[in-house]
């Protein structure tokens, strides 16, 4: 009876908690990162006192849905790799992969901006940000290093790269746990820092009155970023 009990008083939580969420995400799209929880309480109908033993600050609920959001992007990302059937092209894969982020993004303009736009002012984001955050990169990771161990990956021309810099991506692939060379980790890295701002100029305006074709050329682009790294 305890047990019963206690299960309902834990789906109510749960579902409370997604509640407010769902809120959250409302008032982020028109105010963007300035949460209020007494707003979002108003909204609710909740007391504020009654809120906050769900969230104890606004930077609690920013957390909560920063580690939604990023793993939207992870499981959109993993998604779109895992059902793409032709494992062997790894270039079909990044672009799968490309196209599905920035579906993502198109559909969750806000959570998207949250998380690859500014920076919140005073927002500092804890540890538990970082496995979500790592979902979306260990994906391109991995289609690299499957590309690799397929010797699948075209020779590509590139400066070298500065000691220090060689050092820092050295210590980059034991922390996203990659065995990928310290040039190919680098081409890696820069596709994918050109993948998330290929979407967000996109998403922010900076296309207006330049490009209405806009899911070409994103493919366009994507391609490019592929063929950088040698996927063929």
């Amino acid at each position: 009876m305890v047990e019963r009990g206690t299960s309902i008083r834990a789906r109510v939580r749960a579902e409370l908690t997604e509640e407010i969420k769902k809120a959250a995400r409302a008032q982020l799209a028109v105010e963007g990162a300035n949460l209020s929880l007494r707003a979002i309480a108003r909204e609710l109908g909740m007391a504020s006192s009654a809120l906050y033993r769900y969230f104890g600050s606004r930077d609690d609920l920013l957390t909560a849905l920063i580690i939604d959001a990023y793993n939207g992007l992870g499981e959109a990302a993993e998604t779109a790799d895992a059902q793409y059937r032709r494992r062997s092209d790894f270039a079909g894969r990044w672009l799968a992969v490309a196209r599905a982020l920035r579906g993502w993004a198109l559909a969750a303009p806000s959570e998207y901006a949250l998380v690859l736009g500014s920076p919140v002012p005073g927002y500092r984001a804890p540890l538990d940000t970082t496995a979500p955050a790592s979902r979306t990169p260990y994906v391109l990771v991995g289609i690299v290093g499957e590309a690799r161990d397929a010797g699948r990956l075209a020779p590509v021309t590139e400066p070298p790269l500065p000691a220090p810099l060689r050092s820092e991506l050295a210590d980059v692939a034991r922390r996203v746990e990659t065995d990928l060379d310290e040039h190919l980790l680098a081409r890696t890295l820069l596709a994918w820092s050109q993948l998330y701002g290929a979407i967000s100029f996109e998403l922010f305006g900076q296309l207006n009155s330049l490009i209405d074709r806009r899911a070409e050329w994103f493919d366009f682009q994507a391609r490019s970023m592929a063929g950088q790294i040698g996927l063929s």
